[in-house]
């Protein structure tokens, strides 16, 4: 018996099955986006993460939900006169984006304990597994605590700072699963020079950064001015007293229009280089697979500013907004599998074998 052809089919289905669950958690960043441009994330105004699976079924129920909601500040302040048939387009948004949340957990602890019951689940992976749990299970919780923050006194929508906490921390998620998934990737990759190695690690983590200063543009609504590129109200550097209006200092960073968009700008325009430089190193020093990755990841980066550059422009409509959040994604993604593969492979893939899966098939080619 092939026992090392049974082995990598296991391997394949733990991998096939982290991929699943990764791509949920994009269409949840997506459905997450649609929601707040959509004004419809403070439309449920209670966490019950077990009966708020089940949504309104008789009229009834939907006034008594549409009650809840004129008691809002953002009922009050923004939507007053409301019929309640606009309100279920808002509550169906909050509704799905919660309901799929559910559903994620469910796809990856359900197969969790059956691939782990059957030995697939080596020891290091398992506890790499929990520890995602965990943040998962800590995400709803900030999920919650950013709605709640919206229904405070005089407040129309959630607070920037927990907006960008929980769409960053849905991006570690994202991250850890297709760290994970590269990492059950078979086939021998010898790791590349320490200085790739170093730089591969870099990437993510700025990508990270930038996600976190994007969920910070995207709560305080800093794309809606200084829709100009490359200058900022004719300017490429904002001046300081633009830059810091607001007492005590450090609440510029989130609250002020000017800086939190100029932050998004400069750090772009960092990844973009650190990007680059890597890949110039990669081709001059690393294996034929590795710059093929981070040319990749080069590309993906220059798509994302591109798309970063026409939202302001078109002063963020609906589409773009969207994409852009999207292909923050995959930019994370494929910036992951490149620091993970660069690491190397030491597990004997069978010729017959089936072929990488995802962004993963760029590491193949010469070694």
């Amino acid at each position: 018996m092939d026992m090392s052809g049974a082995g990598d089919r296991r391997s394949g289905a733990v991998r096939t099955w982290l991929y699943v669950v990764a791509a949920m958690v994009v269409a949840m960043v997506a459905v997450g986006g649609a929601t707040r441009l959509t004004g419809s994330g403070l439309s449920i105004t209670e966490w019950r993460p077990v009966t708020g699976a089940i949504p309104p079924l008789t009229e009834a129920d939907w006034a008594a939900e549409f009650a809840k909601y004129k008691d809002t500040p953002q009922y009050n302040i923004l939507n007053q006169g409301m019929g309640l048939s606009a309100f279920k387009v808002l509550y169906g948004w909050e509704w799905g984006h919660r309901v799929l949340g559910r559903l994620i957990g469910l796809v990856f602890f359900l197969p969790l304990i059956v691939f782990w019951w059957q030995g697939r689940i080596s020891r290091r992976l398992g506890f790499g597994l929990l520890g995602l749990g965990v943040l998962g299970g800590l995400q709803g919780a900030i999920g919650w605590i950013m709605v709640a923050s919206g229904l405070q006194p005089g407040m129309t929508a959630v607070a920037p700072l927990k907006l960008a906490l929980h769409l960053t921390t849905a991006s570690l998620i994202l991250a850890g699963l297709v760290w994970l998934a590269a990492g059950e990737r078979r086939g021998v990759l010898a790791p590349v020079p320490a200085r790739l190695q170093a730089t591969a690690v870099v990437l993510p983590i700025l990508v990270l950064v930038q996600i976190f200063l994007g969920g910070l543009v995207a709560g305080s609504h800093a794309g809606l001015v200084f829709n100009t590129w490359p200058t900022m109200d004719g300017a490429f550097v904002p001046p300081l007293d633009s830059l810091f209006a607001i007492r005590p200092w450090i609440e510029n960073f989130v609250d002020n229009h000017a800086l939190v968009q100029f932050d998004h700008r400069v750090t772009a325009y960092l990844v973009l280089v650190v990007a680059i430089l890597h890949a110039i190193d990669a081709r001059l020093t690393g294996p034929a697979n590795a710059a093929g990755r981070a040319n990749g990841v080069v590309i993906l980066v220059l798509a994302q500013m591109a798309l970063g550059i026409a939202t302001l422009l078109l002063a963020v409509p609906l589409w773009a907004a969207l994409a852009h959040q999207v292909l923050a994604m995959a930019v994370l993604t494929m910036a992951t599998v490149h620091a993970r593969i660069s690491r190397g492979s030491g597990v004997v893939m069978p010729a017959a074998a089936e072929p990488p899966l995802g962004f993963e098939g760029l590491a193949r080619g010469r070694i």
